[in-house]
């Protein structure tokens, strides 16, 4: 047999067992495209997103990356190797279930050292959601996938702006209120509503949601189960004197045991005007659910 017949021969028979073989060719439509970076030793890249950051990973010891201190939504990039050959990737989870990759490759001089990504973003997709991104649903949401539960706190937040009340406190000049609960499959949706009557600005140190015994309520708690929020929007730090603004907190679902009841805190920063409300049991049985807002 001819050298030339025989390498035809050998090439159709390895084509042939790809064919034949298990495993498949992943689509075009189904690869995520990556961003391409430069990063360098001297200086920092910024990348700024529209949501915060869940999760972060390297592809090499190369790089270095992280959360910058105070900012949720901002990751600093930079390479931890003087003049490294080989490119490598990182990859980013966002809070609203959005995930980018990144390719990173060195270079002296960086021309783009901060990077908004809204820039690449479709403004007509729900939560603006990137192009190359792909929707990662995130563990503390349960089933739900980030996008519904964006969808549901903002409509919560555009349509219960009645003037009922299921609870608040007044005192100082502040108003804390709940506007209501709302339930969504396993979801519980809490919308506050902070009024500030007075001329000062009222600046948010933090919310506190905790289940406490009835009986020590006005005390202080002995035993006490903090309730963290999953999710929340338009998370206020500030609200201006004479004005008033909401948020909605978006929960896993709980419910409250006998003989206790939730209370829920709100902490003036360097200041002395905290408020607290509490939210019994039937006012989450009573919960309505988001199709009938």
């Amino acid at each position: 047999m001819k050298p030339i017949i025989f390498v035809i021969l050998l090439i159709s028979t390895l084509t042939l067992y790809a064919q034949n073989d298990h495993t498949k060719v992943i689509p075009e439509n189904n690869v995520i495209s990556s961003y391409c970076l430069d990063v360098t030793y001297d200086k920092t890249v910024h990348l700024i997103f529209p949501s915060g950051i869940a999760y972060i990973d390297l592809g090499s010891s190369n790089i270095i990356a992280g959360k910058a201190e105070g900012a949720e939504n901002v990751v600093r990039v930079k390479a931890a190797v003087k003049d490294f050959k080989e490119e490598t990737n990182f990859s980013v989870i966002t809070d609203e279930g959005s995930f980018y990759s990144f390719i990173v490759n060195y270079s002296d001089n960086p021309e783009k050292l901060n990077i908004e990504m809204n820039d690449f973003l479709h403004a007509e997709k729900l939560g603006n959601q990137p192009e190359s991104s792909m929707e990662v649903n995130l563990s503390e949401l349960g089933d739900e996938s980030p996008k519904t539960v964006q969808m549901v706190m903002e409509k919560i937040y555009k349509t219960s702006r009645k003037k009922d009340k299921l609870t608040e406190s007044n005192q100082f000049g502040v108003e804390f209120a709940l506007r209501g609960i709302f339930c969504y499959n396993n979801l519980l949706f809490f919308h506050t509503e902070i009024k500030n009557t007075s001329d000062i600005p009222f600046d948010i140190d933090f919310f506190v949601f905790k289940i406490v015994d009835k009986k020590v309520v006005k005390r202080t708690a002995i035993q006490e189960t903090i309730i963290e929020p999953v999710r929340d929007y338009n998370y206020l730090t500030s609200v201006k004197g004479k004005e008033s603004e909401s948020t909605v907190f978006a929960f896993q679902k709980f419910t409250i045991p006998d003989k206790k009841q939730l209370v829920v805190e709100l902490f003036e920063k360097n200041g002395g005007r905290h408020q607290r409300f509490i939210v019994k049991n039937g006012d989450l049985i009573k919960a309505r659910t988001i199709g009938r807002l």
